[in-house]
């Protein structure tokens, strides 16, 4: 188990519940209850909010975090849930040498096209498989090869500077982000949640406080836009 992985709370029944507003319309759909800042989540100081129309909704995970293969179902619910105007994305931490194969593999595959085929398929690979898959060379010749890579194109773009670059990005982003533990879900540059099983929040938590904060910010876009 990582020292920076969280421990699997995701059956945790979120504290609190939905008080009703005084007009009927309201009493047929409850409001949710206010989201508490150092409770439910923890602003980052300073925020780094997404440029563009979009929100963003960011996944930090690695591909060696157990956990993180456990939040993957969550995650595929939170991505199908998301309004109009937020964006899913995924970015990979790197908090120790293990980890940084994993994190380069990621992105050559997006570079190359491949995430959306292999990102399931590899941590099933690695913790349902159990796959001797530590190494880029590893990753290029038993994985990726498997699903229409060529492994010396792999290891050549996995080596480049393109790829030198996003990995210096992402590393950037994690500690602006303030992240120390996989998965992380950051929405639009402000917000960091994390499973916390002292306050009952769990994975399955982690969706709907996400939702509902991507829900305030896109609010918020749109109300600034037709201000202006």
């Amino acid at each position: 188990m990582f020292k920076h992985a969280l421990i699997l709370f995701a059956g945790l029944v979120f504290l609190g519940g939905c008080q009703a507003q005084g007009s009927a319309e309201a009493a047929k759909a409850p409001a949710k209850p206010a989201l508490v800042a150092g409770q439910d989540y923890l602003p980052i100081e300073p925020a780094k909010p997404t440029s563009g129309d979009q929100v963003v909704v960011t996944e930090v995970f690695s591909y060696a975090c157990p956990h993180c293969a456990e939040f993957q179902p969550y995650a595929n619910e939170l991505k199908s849930k998301l309004p109009k105007g937020v964006k899913f994305d995924l970015l990979p931490a790197v908090f120790n040498a293990m980890w940084e194969p994993y994190a380069r593999a990621f992105y050559t595959a997006q570079s190359m096209g491949l995430v959306d085929k292999t990102h399931q398929a590899l941590f099933d690979a690695i913790h349902r498989d159990h796959q001797p898959l530590r190494s880029i060379q590893d990753l290029a010749n038993l994985f990726y090869a498997n699903y229409g890579a060529n492994p010396g194109e792999f290891l050549s773009t996995a080596t480049s500077f393109v790829i030198e670059g996003e990995m210096a990005a992402g590393n950037q982003k994690v500690r602006d982000w303030q992240v120390d533990a996989t998965p992380t879900l950051i929405v639009d540059g402000k917000y960091r949640v994390t499973a916390n099983p002292d306050r009952g929040i769990g994975f399955q938590q982690m969706v709907q406080i996400a939702l509902q904060l991507a829900d305030q910010e896109l609010a918020a876009r749109q109300t600034a836009k037709s201000h202006k």
